[in-house]
């Protein structure tokens, strides 16, 4: 057993405690002494995968009884490799401390790199004080960017964490309906059969590029709507301050003038009256702003 420990990396505690939930098989028996043999070392290694992909004990024992009992493993494993497998096209680099000091304002900032590895946008490398991996440097690159333009790093960190939240919501409902339409005939055996996990890993591979083409043009279509929408309002806005700016004298009737003095005093008839008119303009904007809206949700619908 000491040599398997070693020969696998596991410790002894743990291959004991493997085998007495019946996931390694038994070892073979001479005189006084049990003999392990190269099926166990593999046994040890599927498990430390499977335990890496985050499969607990016990549904690792399932796999492994089914495989045991001739139903196969191969295509499990593969449906399984092809899940864990990378959803993006980018490839994980490496940067350094000084690195990163001279993207981010070239001064050290201890709590900003803090909050970078919590969130995982950055992993350190063991045995490197002064290199991180970064699993996504398109990521890195944007808060990179909008560092460069002017925003703090704390608040890259939070919408970073308000984003995440709202994607993690996108990929669970999706994960969602494609179990339901897609992958629920092959769910019926567990774990499933060789032929069902090898048909369905082929779907995950063909589906896999779904998810972000979708969100990709729901993105560009919500950011079109959104960003003019935002451009005219600010527009129109800067329209009435320039209104506002100008003083110009305008006759009213001498019942309006006696009915707002009734209601707030002669000193304040002048701001009742800019008050009120400024309070119908900015209803008039709303009301321009609505009617737009539901312009583009009738665009939208046609498009």
């Amino acid at each position: 057993m000491e040599d398997l420990a070693h020969a696998s990396g596991a410790t002894v505690r743990t291959i004991r405690a493997y085998q007495d939930r019946g996931l390694l098989p038994t070892p073979e028996r001479r005189g006084r002494a049990n003999v392990y043999g190269d099926t166990h070392l593999a046994r040890l290694r599927q498990i430390a995968g499977l335990l890496e992909r985050g499969y607990t004990l016990a549904s690792i024992k399932e796999l492994l009884d089914a495989w045991d009992a001739g139903r196969g493993l191969g295509g499990v494993l593969g449906l399984v490799t092809e899940v864990h497998g990378p959803w993006a096209d980018e490839r994980a680099a490496r940067i350094t401390r000084a690195e990163l000091d001279e993207r981010f304002g070239g001064s050290p900032d201890d709590a900003a790199l803090a909050e970078a590895v919590e969130l995982g946008v950055l992993e350190r490398v063991p045995g490197r004080d002064d290199e991180f991996l970064v699993p996504s440097p398109q990521e890195l690159a944007v808060a990179a960017e909008l560092y460069a333009a002017g925003v703090p790093l704390s608040a890259i960190s939070a919408h970073l964490r308000e984003l995440r939240g709202q994607v993690e919501h996108i990929a669970a409902r999706f994960l969602e309906f494609t179990t339901e339409h897609v992958f629920a005939r092959y769910l019926g055996h567990h774990p499933p059969t060789e032929a069902d996990a090898a048909d369905a890993a082929s779907l995950v591979r063909r589906l896999r590029p779904l998810a972000r083409q979708t969100v990709d043009a729901e993105l560009a279509r919500a950011m079109r709507l959104f960003a003019t929408r935002h451009l005219q309002r600010h527009l129109m806005s800067e329209d009435l301050e320039r209104v506002g700016s100008e003083t110009r004298q305008v006759a009213l009737p001498a019942g309006t003038i006696d009915a707002v003095l009734g209601l707030v005093g002669e000193g304040s008839v002048a701001a009742f009256i800019a008050a009120a008119t400024e309070r119908e303009v900015r209803a008039r904007m709303l009301d321009g702003l609505t009617a737009t809206h539901a312009q583009g949700k009738q665009l939208d619908q046609m498009g």
